[in-house]
């Protein structure tokens, strides 16, 4: 199974093409919020089930802030993270996946890329395609795959 992660696209889609164009066929599609009503056209690029939550910047936004769901064989905390003040270090956000008995929490708002391999819990952050802040600033994602064996495998990636 291939999973794209994307997060904080802000209504720019140039590098979720490219991205979508190097990647298909994928599975599932996780979006982490800051999609800026933008929903149902991300939907219907990644031709694909989408998971699809709120940031920040999704102002009058119907989505939900969080969602809890299963991807393989893993329990996953999807979130924007603000309220989890990631900005700050991936600590509260890992308490809270792990008191809610998930195994992965997938993040964004910080634009930047991260995959934090804990002792009870796995954090992933795809950083952002519009506009990233990491050292280099790279446009950046993550693809989830599951083996055969049901076990992940998580990498960033990054749009040249």
């Amino acid at each position: 199974m291939k999973v794209l992660v994307i997060s904080d696209t802000h209504g720019k889609h140039e590098n979720l093409e490219k991205v979508l164009g190097l990647e298909q066929p994928v599975d599932l599609a996780v979006h982490l919020g800051d999609a800026e009503g933008c929903e149902n056209y991300i939907e219907q690029m990644v031709g694909c089930p989408l998971f699809i939550v709120s940031g920040n910047s999704d102002f009058f936004s119907a989505l939900e802030q969080e969602q809890e769901c299963e991807i393989g064989k893993y329990k996953v905390l999807i979130t924007h993270g603000h309220y989890y003040y990631v900005n700050a270090g991936v600590e509260c956000i890992k308490r809270e996946a792990i008191s809610r008995g998930c195994d992965v929490v997938m993040f964004g708002h910080t634009h930047r890329p991260l995959i934090d391999y804990g002792k009870n819990i796995i954090a992933i952050n795809p950083g952002s395609l519009s506009y990233p802040r990491q050292e280099g600033r790279k446009p950046s994602y993550i693809i989830m795959e599951i083996d055969e064996g049901g076990e992940a495998d998580f990498q960033i990636r990054y749009v040249e």
